[in-house]
Parts: structure tokens; C-alpha cells; sequence
């Protein structure tokens, strides 16, 4: 094989790496991040936008009983679906509770768990300072009429019980935008 050909396959297969490399991570971002808010097409056009939103049951990790929608009646409520492995997620849970203690007894955060396993979600919480209720969905009964695009999705139902908006994703700053609608639907 001549020095020359090694050379040039060495810089192929290089770049091949590269690309795949650059491709995969893409890919894992877009698996987490996509979307970005009730305004992308993802949460705007979302089919549970101005509908009931689902009913569901589920037990809180924390040994708080069950939470449902139902037992939040005349409440806004944000269902957010998120899993410990996402990092959006991470970020997403420390503004919820901010604006929990802020709006007080006016809004609930409910945190649907998408994990396959339970066993990381009170590590997650005590990262993250979650103090709202968490519930494992373990049969994705609940992710499934919901029907959340990516990790993280939450869907802001008012307190009549119709979903008014849906996030999909998070970025910094989401929190002021989750704020005035939770503050409008208030009112």
C-alpha cells in the first residue's frame, strides 16, 4: 500500500468520525431539546391545546399519596413530563419551584416521571430542589394520552381543566414566558 493512499484513507476515515460524531450529537440534543415553548410549532399546534386535558392517577414518589388533576380542581396546573436523564429537565425543575413559591396556593406543578426505573428520581429531586409533587409514570399510561413530543413537555391546563398551552422543551428564560400565561390564566 503506498504511503500515499494510506494518508488519504487515514483523512477519510477521519472525517467519516467526525461527521457520524457530529450527527450523533445532534441527534441526542434534538432527542431532549427540541421544541421551545408554547410558541414552536411543536407546542402551538399540539392537539390538546384548547381541549380537556386527560385525567390521571398516579402515586407521588415522595409518600404524599396519590395526585391527580382532580384533586387540584380550580387550580392552574402545569403537567410536565421529564426524565432524570434529561438535562433540559434539570434545568427546567429549580424555575417551576421559583414559581410555585411565588404564585403560592394559586398554581401546582405536577412532575410526570417518564423513567423506566424509579430508582434515580429522589436523587433528581434533591439535585434539582423539586419540592412540588412528583409521580412515576411506570406503564406510560399517562405520557401516552398526553402524548409529550420530547423531554421536557409541559402542559398548562387552566383551572376549568382545558389545556391553554404546551412547552415543548426548555431554555433559559421559558420561565418568564410559563409565568404570564399561568398569571393570565389567574385571573
Amino acid at each position: 500500500m503506498s504511503e500515499r493512499f494510506r494518508g488519504e484513507r487515514a483523512h477519510w476515515l477521519r472525517r467519516s468520525l467526525l461527521g457520524v460524531t457530529l450527527l450523533s450529537a445532534t441527534l441526542l440534543l434534538a432527542a431532549c431539546k427540541m421544541g421551545g415553548g408554547a410558541n414552536s410549532a411543536a407546542g402551538s399546534s399540539h392537539a390538546l391545546v384548547g381541549a380537556p386535558a386527560p385525567a390521571f392517577e398516579l402515586r407521588d414518589v415522595s409518600g404524599g399519596g396519590d395526585q391527580s388533576l382532580a384533586a387540584h380542581a380550580g387550580k392552574v396546573v402545569i403537567v410536565d413530563f421529564w426524565a432524570t436523564w434529561c438535562q433540559p429537565c434539570k434545568e427546567s425543575f429549580p424555575a417551576y419551584q421559583k414559581l410555585v413559591s411565588r404564585l403560592g396556593g394559586d398554581l401546582v406543578v405536577v412532575g410526570v416521571s417518564q423513567d423506566d426505573d424509579a430508582k434515580g428520581i429522589p436523587a433528581f429531586l434533591s439535585e434539582t430542589g423539586a419540592k412540588f409533587p412528583i409521580v412515576w409514570d411506570d406503564s406510560k399510561a399517562v405520557a401516552k394520552s398526553y402524548d409529550p413530543p420530547s423531554m421536557p413537555t409541559a402542559f398548562v391546563v387552566d383551572k376549568s381543566g382545558i389545556v391553554r398551552f404546551v412547552h415543548v422543551g426548555y431554555h433559559a428564560g421559558d420561565e418568564v414566558t410559563l409565568e404570564d400565561e399561568v398569571r393570565s390564566l389567574l385571573r
